[in-house]
């Protein structure tokens, strides 16, 4: 299992894979607030019990599984058992899951996922494989991975996403409740004021919001400072800045918001794109051996795939160790499905 042992992460991008945020991650005492991404979470575990809270109820993804979330979806995140949890992820922007569905599937609509957790260890395997391609260098292995497990997770356990519209009349009142705060975003009014301007009181203002947008507007406004952080880190300004331009009062109140979002701290993020951004363009192209090896990971049966190193340990035995999960309807002998 994970054992004990400090907590690691690492958070970055590889420039052969652009729109496509990778994390390779340990936690035992990290708690991720309510939150939401602009991209996907393709999220892999490899030990230990994740357990995360999303449309109302909480989840459990253990070894072999995959929690997986839509864009713009508040959920949480933390340990399910004392060990913590190890895991990879990938996070692929929406555009790039829409192109994906339209070449190898059938969906139409915005296309997502239906359960937040599916347990398909081939699937987990394909994803901790996209990472250490991306580790490795491999443009190749990374970009063709990447694609292969998309499309097998949408296969399995993808639909169109519904339609969020503005109807009620409290949707309405949130909705410009979100525009004023994306607006005055370093110095927010007061809930009281805010629902004054709208011409609705305090509560009612609350409620609309929480129910439009699945969190109230303090824990809102955090994560969309957090968001807009991560957009100046990565245009190269400094953490400190960074903090005053987006609300936050220091670096360090940054810090704190960002590690319980992102999962690393800000400087620590924006190093790695720093890397990338450095990073000397370069063709790297297989060799025969590991074309062969690939081949027959990726495509043999899911029972046959030898496990990999920074993959899924073996599963446990005891029934309370995991919890069934919706959605799971991995076919007994089904190999890597075609485009």
């Amino acid at each position: 299992m994970v054992g004990t042992g400090v907590e690691r992460a690492r958070h970055w991008q590889y420039e052969e894979l652009p729109g496509v945020d990778l994390l390779r991650a340990r936690y035992v005492r990290k708690e991720f607030v309510r939150h939401t991404h602009e991209h996907f979470v393709i999220a892999a575990i490899a030990e230990g019990l994740e357990v995360f809270h999303h449309s109302g109820s909480d989840q459990y993804a253990g070894p072999g599984a995959l929690a997986l979330v839509n864009p713009d979806t508040p959920h949480t995140g933390r340990a399910g058992v004392p060990e913590g949890w190890r895991y990879g992820a990938v996070y692929p922007a929406p555009e790039l899951v829409a192109e994906i569905a339209a070449e190898t599937t059938g969906l139409h609509g915005t296309p997502g996922f239906v359960s937040p957790v599916l347990d398909d260890p081939y699937a987990a395997r394909l994803v901790h494989q996209v990472l250490r391609a991306a580790e490795e260098g491999n443009a190749l292995a990374a970009d063709t991975l990447l694609r292969v497990a998309v499309t097998r997770l949408l296969r399995l356990n993808g639909g169109p996403l519904p339609q969020r519209e503005v109807r009620t009349a409290g949707s309405r009142i949130a909705a410009r409740a979100r525009a004023v705060l994306e607006e005055s975003m370093a110095g927010p009014p007061s809930l009281e004021r805010l629902a004054a301007d709208l011409g609705a009181s305090p509560f009612a203002l609350l409620r609309a919001f929480r129910d439009t947008y699945g969190m109230p507007p303090h824990a809102w406004l955090t994560d969309a400072r957090v968001r807009r952080a991560r957009r100046l880190l990565d245009a190269g300004t400094v953490p400190a800045e960074a903090a005053v331009a987006v609300g936050f009062t220091d670096q360090s109140h940054l810090s704190r918001h960002f590690s319980r979002i992102v999962g690393v701290p800000p400087g620590a993020y924006q190093r790695e794109r720093k890397n990338v951004q450095d990073a000397r363009p370069r063709l790297l192209l297989p060799s025969g051996v590991w074309q062969n090896r690939q081949r027959e990971q990726t495509y043999a049966p899911a029972e046959e795939t030898p496990a990999e190193q920074d993959g899924p340990a073996e599963r446990p035995t005891n029934p309370a160790e995991r919890r069934p999960t919706a959605g799971s309807r991995t076919p007994p002998s089904s190999g890597t499905p075609s485009a």
